[in-house]
């Protein structure tokens, strides 16, 4: 039941936003709006698990506590870990259904719906160059050379974190440049899109080193080629397979042969360099990976503080067991947030910041269980 309503009120909040509008106006039948509804289930049921999974241990061992039951059952011999034992298997069994809805349902069902979303919409919105996504972009007049693109974000086309790999024939990346800001304009007459990079820095695979901090860097692509859309998905997505794919398919174009017309000490700079940016590039990916791993960990770790929770806190009243889960969500995906945000600052190793909440409720919920037993 408390899935069931948390659910509802994170359903309400997407579909308030996003799809109700359109059926206001009379833009899409009811079907369509059902069929947007269902698909965006899954992509929730990522969050209402574990916080469904948490309230509804404060509420039984919170009502189990107030009424003395808890007293009753250790009064007869029964320890407290024999009667919680059932309870964290199931959290366990939850675990293993989050990891399928995290890993594969969710962001097929995700996909789906901004496919759909995107169909409904008559206007293109201006995203050429949309945020959080590995772009191959070609250069005009040519298939075989062009630009690997990461924008860290974009906002109303001004651009933040940019990252361009210059590529030549298709898989040799021969200049690497980036730049904290940047913006775009589209050329519709001749099918160009201008990127323009501020205070960027290149880094060149034929010199070696990385030239003077250029200002109002233009770097020209294809804008027929960007409106066909890339078919990959955003990296937050992205399916655990297609973000392992992604994975392997950078790290094979940072591993090609490099030229041979460098010195001993060139090709050392040049590699220590390479290596640098490629942690740069896929430490996103990375942080995606690990974060729909850790959020599978979710249940078990509310659950683990839960029982003990709701043992001390011994109170009938509802609310009270909801405001304690909502605080506890709250400070557990506010972390899971915090690593993200630093998935372009691969120093901070944000991939392994996504597992310390996990880490820190698991440990505490360890601890006050076993304290509560032996009470």
């Amino acid at each position: 039941m408390t899935v069931g309503v948390f659910t509802a009120v994170l359903l309400l909040g997407n579909v308030l936003k996003e799809i109700l509008p359109f059926l206001i106006s009379g833009q899409v039948r009811f079907g369509v709006f059902a069929e947007a509804v269902g698909l965006l289930i899954p992509f929730v049921w990522v969050f209402a698990l574990p916080m469904g999974m948490l309230t509804a241990t404060l509420l039984i061992f919170g009502r189990f506590s107030a009424d003395q039951e808890l007293t009753a059952v250790r009064a007869s011999g029964i320890s407290l870990l024999s009667i919680t034992s059932p309870i964290l298997l199931l959290s366990l069994a939850l675990c293993a259904l989050s990891a399928l809805v995290n890993m594969d349902v969710g962001p097929r069902c995700r996909v789906l719906y901004n496919g759909m979303i995107t169909k409904i919409r008559t206007e293109l919105l201006g995203v050429y160059l949309p945020e959080g996504r590995i772009i191959r972009a070609d250069m005009p007049g040519t298939r075989t050379n062009g630009y690997l693109l990461y924008i860290g974000k974009n906002r109303q086309r001004q651009l933040r974190d940019v990252m361009a790999y210059q590529l030549e024939h298709e898989t040799n990346v021969i200049a690497i440049i980036k730049a904290d800001r940047g913006r775009y304009e589209v050329d519709a007459t001749n099918g160009m899109l201008n990127l323009y990079l501020f205070n960027a820095k290149i880094l060149s695979m034929s010199q070696g080193k990385a030239t003077p901090a250029v200002s109002d860097l233009v770097v020209h692509l294809d804008s027929r080629q960007s409106q066909k859309g890339n078919p990959r998905p955003r990296l937050s997505d992205m399916t655990f397979a297609q973000l392992w794919d992604e994975l392997h398919d950078v790290e094979k174009r940072f591993s090609l042969p490099l030229a041979r017309n460098l010195t001993t000490n060139e090709l050392r700079a040049v590699k220590q360099q390479l290596t640098k940016e490629r942690v740069d590039i896929t430490t996103p990916i990375r942080v995606h990976i690990h974060r729909q791993v850790a959020f599978s960990f979710a249940c078990f770790g509310f659950t683990l503080v839960g029982i003990p929770l709701g043992i001390r806190v011994h109170r009938r009243e509802t609310n009270i067991g909801i405001a304690i889960a909502l605080l506890l969500a709250g400070v557990y995906f506010s972390m899971v947030l915090l690593g993200q945000s630093l998935d372009t600052k691969p120093q901070y190793v944000p991939y392994l910041i996504v597992w310390l909440p996990n880490f820190i409720f698991q440990a505490v919920g360890a601890v006050l269980l076993w304290r509560a037993n032996r009470m």
